[in-house]
């Protein structure tokens, strides 16, 4: 239990690398690491009317959901996005009604979703949040100007074998880009693709 890691959703963004997809972006409580995950428009419509405290003229599915378990006494006790494998998430729901406690398996949008309905908190472990998390520096320059900075993982800067992507020239970038687009990753292509635009926008 010690090696879990407390997470709180931050913010959704459309994803330009995948039409009809957006970037749903998880950080770590009490913690600078932050975790991007790529979910469908169903689910982060679902997301988003929590993030904004809006309650539909109709309840969505995961607000039925939660309706149905609540009517027979079960309640959600956290959501465990216990693997990251292939580019995607997986997360357990474990469940209880004061007498049992069953463990179901979900997508990692859903579980966010009924998480939020719920309160119930949502984790990881530290070897995922190594794996797939970022952090965001904020530095500020003469002219007094914020710039941010993506950073990876401390496991990722380590690592000596390829020069930091920051550093990379945009055409460069531009390659790898194509290429995690090319492999379906799109975690990675969304970090690289926020690199380009601070490129151009400075």
């Amino acid at each position: 239990m010690d090696d879990r890691v407390k997470l709180r959703v931050m913010g959704l963004s459309y994803n330009q690398l995948q039409s009809g997809a957006f970037a749903l972006l998880l950080a770590q409580e009490d913690g600078p690491y932050r975790i991007p995950i790529v979910i469908g428009p169903a689910e982060a419509q679902s997301i988003a009317m929590r993030i904004e405290h809006m309650t539909p003229p109709r309840p969505l599915t995961h607000d039925l959901f939660v309706s149905f378990a609540q009517a027979f006494g079960v309640r959600l006790k956290e959501v465990f996005i216990y693997k990251f494998e292939d580019g995607i998430f997986s997360s357990e729901l474990t469940f209880s009604d004061g007498e049992r406690q069953i463990v179901l398996d979900a997508r990692t949008s859903d579980a966010i979703a009924i998480a939020m309905r719920t309160n119930a908190p949502i984790l990881t472990t530290n070897a995922i949040l190594n794996e797939t998390g970022f952090i965001v520096d904020e530095t500020e320059d003469d002219d007094g100007e914020t710039h941010a900075t993506l950073r990876r993982s401390q496991a990722d800067n380590l690592t000596n074998d390829e020069p930091r992507l920051e550093n990379l020239a945009l055409e460069e970038l531009e390659n790898q880009l194509q290429q995690a687009i090319d492999s379906e990753n799109y975690e990675e292509a969304a970090r690289i693709s926020e690199i380009i635009k601070r490129k151009k926008n400075t």
